[in-house]
């Protein structure tokens, strides 16, 4: 019960409530504005594909998975991969999820600083998240302090990650607007709601960031506790 109410507890608590909100304000704005398809007709996947030979990148494969608003790319592979409503969806968010995850192809392409570092402390933001918590539990109930730094340390290295996610996002985004302003895939009228869109999904990878802050504010809490 010491972990689940010790000090700290109080920031992990306003960053969920904050997540929520995220998460809903999301699923409202997309559902939105998942009903209203764009004046061209132009369906995710061929937005995406039109996109990325207009910015001269043609060895990255559009493809349709499974799950609903799964919309990633992958760099490892150079796919850039849409779920269903976006792959055949024409709706106004259907083209703004689609030319977000063409604009992270277009960062790869480009060898945009933040998301090659981001991709490089990839396995350090995983091990971090995996050995952090009982690295700190063991040392701090074995009375090893050294130990239960290291689990801090190793998970600064995943809150690292999660602050770095936030321009490589908020870049992607401003680069699907222009695009599709640019292009005339969308109108003038047409961006205010792909902006909603885009903004709704980017409090998610803040609140991520915000989660994982109050996590290691509150595991630091705890350390300074024991002393």
């Amino acid at each position: 019960m010491y972990w689940l109410g010790g000090p700290g507890t109080i920031y992990v608590l306003i960053a969920f409530v904050f997540a929520v909100y995220a998460q809903g304000k999301v699923k409202s704005t997309y559902s939105r504005y998942a009903r209203i398809s764009n004046s061209r007709g132009l369906t995710g996947a061929e937005t995406a594909r039109a996109l990325l030979q207009q910015h001269g990148v043609y060895d990255v494969e559009v493809e349709l998975t499974s799950g609903r608003l799964t919309d990633h790319y992958d760099p490892r592979v150079k796919k850039l991969r849409l779920s269903q409503e976006i792959y055949h969806g024409n709706s106004l968010a259907a083209l703004g999820i689609a030319a977000h995850e063409t604009g992270h192809a277009l960062q790869h392409n480009q060898n945009y600083a933040p998301l090659s570092f981001r991709n490089a402390i990839v396995p350090v933001a995983q091990l971090g998240s995996s050995l952090a918590l009982p690295l700190l539990f063991l040392g701090l109930a074995m009375s090893l302090p050294g130990l239960a730094d290291l689990g801090i340390l190793f998970f600064l290295g995943a809150v690292i990650f999660q602050i770095v996610t936030l321009p490589v996002e908020f870049n992607a985004s401003s680069r699907a607007l222009a695009m599709l302003g640019d292009g005339n895939y969308l109108s003038q009228q047409e961006l205010g709601p792909a902006r909603a869109v885009l903004q709704a999904a980017a409090l998610t990878y803040v609140a991520a960031a915000a989660a994982a802050i109050a996590q290691l504010l509150r595991l630091l809490s705890i350390r300074r506790s024991r002393d």
